[in-house]
Protein backbone atom coordinates (compact mmCIF):
# COMPACT_ATOMS: atom_id res chain seq x y z
CA UNK A 1 0.00 0.00 0.00
CA UNK A 2 1.02 4.03 -0.70
CA UNK A 3 0.76 6.55 1.62
CA UNK A 4 0.23 10.06 0.28
CA UNK A 5 0.35 13.19 2.08
CA UNK A 6 -2.94 15.37 1.06
CA UNK A 7 -1.45 18.17 -0.07
CA UNK A 8 1.05 15.99 -3.08
CA UNK A 9 -2.32 13.99 -3.91
CA UNK A 10 -4.11 17.54 -4.23
CA UNK A 11 -1.10 19.02 -6.24
CA UNK A 12 -1.31 15.89 -8.58
CA UNK A 13 -5.16 16.92 -8.98
CA UNK A 14 -4.53 20.19 -9.07
CA UNK A 15 -2.17 20.44 -11.72
CA UNK A 16 -4.31 17.76 -13.89
CA UNK A 17 -6.81 20.09 -13.62
CA UNK A 18 -4.29 23.31 -14.99
CA UNK A 19 -3.16 21.49 -17.57
CA UNK A 20 -6.39 20.08 -18.93
CA UNK A 21 -5.95 19.33 -22.77
CA UNK A 22 -2.24 18.70 -22.03
CA UNK A 23 -0.37 15.83 -19.83
CA UNK A 24 0.61 17.12 -16.68
CA UNK A 25 3.69 15.42 -15.07
CA UNK A 26 6.11 15.29 -12.12
CA UNK A 27 7.88 12.94 -10.09
CA UNK A 28 6.95 11.06 -6.76
CA UNK A 29 9.68 11.79 -3.72
CA UNK A 30 9.31 10.11 -0.64
CA UNK A 31 10.65 7.24 1.70
CA UNK A 32 9.68 4.17 1.78
CA UNK A 33 5.88 3.74 0.31
CA UNK A 34 5.17 7.34 1.32
CA UNK A 35 4.58 10.02 -1.07
CA UNK A 36 5.94 13.03 0.40
CA UNK A 37 5.98 15.30 -2.83
CA UNK A 38 4.37 15.32 -6.07
CA UNK A 39 7.22 17.58 -7.75
CA UNK A 40 5.99 18.96 -10.39
CA UNK A 41 8.20 19.16 -14.02
CA UNK A 42 7.35 20.07 -17.23
CA UNK A 43 6.10 17.99 -19.84
CA UNK A 44 8.61 18.52 -22.90
CA UNK A 45 7.33 15.97 -24.98
CA UNK A 46 6.45 16.97 -28.28
CA UNK A 47 2.82 16.18 -28.53
CA UNK A 48 1.63 16.92 -24.87
CA UNK A 49 -1.81 16.31 -25.66
CA UNK A 50 -1.08 12.42 -25.34
CA UNK A 51 2.19 11.96 -24.14
CA UNK A 52 4.75 13.15 -21.81
CA UNK A 53 8.04 13.28 -21.02
CA UNK A 54 9.95 14.64 -17.46
CA UNK A 55 12.19 17.41 -18.22
CA UNK A 56 15.07 15.59 -18.52
CA UNK A 57 17.19 18.37 -16.28
CA UNK A 58 14.58 18.44 -13.58
CA UNK A 59 15.31 14.39 -13.56
CA UNK A 60 18.99 15.01 -13.33
CA UNK A 61 18.43 17.47 -10.40
CA UNK A 62 15.80 15.13 -8.11
CA UNK A 63 18.94 12.36 -8.63
CA UNK A 64 21.21 14.34 -7.40
CA UNK A 65 19.47 15.54 -4.60
CA UNK A 66 18.66 12.35 -3.76
CA UNK A 67 22.50 11.63 -3.76
CA UNK A 68 22.95 13.96 -1.63
CA UNK A 69 20.61 12.71 0.80
CA UNK A 70 17.40 14.49 -0.20
CA UNK A 71 13.87 12.87 -0.61
CA UNK A 72 14.45 9.11 -2.57
CA UNK A 73 12.73 9.26 -6.41
CA UNK A 74 9.92 6.54 -5.98
CA UNK A 75 8.34 7.17 -8.86
CA UNK A 76 6.31 9.45 -11.61
CA UNK A 77 2.92 10.76 -11.87
CA UNK A 78 1.03 12.19 -15.25
CA UNK A 79 -1.95 13.05 -16.43
CA UNK A 80 -5.01 11.59 -19.40
CA UNK A 81 -6.68 14.90 -20.02
CA UNK A 82 -9.48 12.51 -22.02
CA UNK A 83 -9.06 9.28 -20.94
CA UNK A 84 -9.32 6.70 -18.06
CA UNK A 85 -7.12 6.85 -14.75
CA UNK A 86 -5.01 3.50 -15.58
CA UNK A 87 -1.83 3.06 -17.94
CA UNK A 88 -2.38 3.61 -21.71
CA UNK A 89 -0.63 1.48 -24.60
CA UNK A 90 1.37 4.18 -25.06
CA UNK A 91 2.57 4.12 -21.38
CA UNK A 92 2.70 -0.25 -21.46
CA UNK A 93 5.28 0.65 -24.32
CA UNK A 94 7.57 3.41 -22.55
CA UNK A 95 7.64 1.56 -19.38
CA UNK A 96 11.05 0.97 -17.38
CA UNK A 97 9.54 -2.02 -15.31
CA UNK A 98 12.06 -0.36 -12.79
CA UNK A 99 9.79 -1.36 -10.36
CA UNK A 100 8.94 2.87 -10.06
CA UNK A 101 5.06 3.68 -8.89
CA UNK A 102 3.17 5.23 -11.55
CA UNK A 103 0.86 7.41 -10.65
CA UNK A 104 -2.24 8.25 -13.15
CA UNK A 105 -4.62 10.92 -12.82
CA UNK A 106 -8.11 11.27 -15.33
CA UNK A 107 -11.37 12.94 -14.25
CA UNK A 108 -10.81 13.90 -10.69
CA UNK A 109 -9.10 11.09 -9.54
CA UNK A 110 -5.95 9.16 -9.07
CA UNK A 111 -4.71 5.77 -8.99
CA UNK A 112 -1.58 4.57 -8.70
CA UNK A 113 0.32 1.39 -10.41
CA UNK A 114 3.90 -0.25 -9.66
CA UNK A 115 5.56 -0.84 -12.69
CA UNK A 116 7.51 -4.00 -12.29
CA UNK A 117 8.91 -7.08 -14.56
CA UNK A 118 5.51 -8.47 -15.99
CA UNK A 119 4.15 -4.69 -16.26
CA UNK A 120 1.79 -2.27 -14.23
CA UNK A 121 0.02 -3.48 -11.20
CA UNK A 122 -3.02 -1.80 -9.67
CA UNK A 123 -1.58 -0.57 -5.87
CA UNK A 124 -3.68 0.51 -2.64
CA UNK A 125 -3.47 3.81 -1.27
CA UNK A 126 -4.09 5.87 1.21
CA UNK A 127 -4.26 9.63 1.65
CA UNK A 128 -2.47 10.72 5.05
CA UNK A 129 -5.19 12.87 7.05
CA UNK A 130 -4.21 16.78 6.94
Amino acid sequence: MILITHASFEAILSQAAEAHLHECCGLLLGEGSTITHAHPTANVHSDPATHFEIDPAALIAAHKAEREGGPRILGYYHSHPNGRAEPSPTDRASAAHDGKVWAIAANGQVRFFRDGEDGFEALSYEVAPR
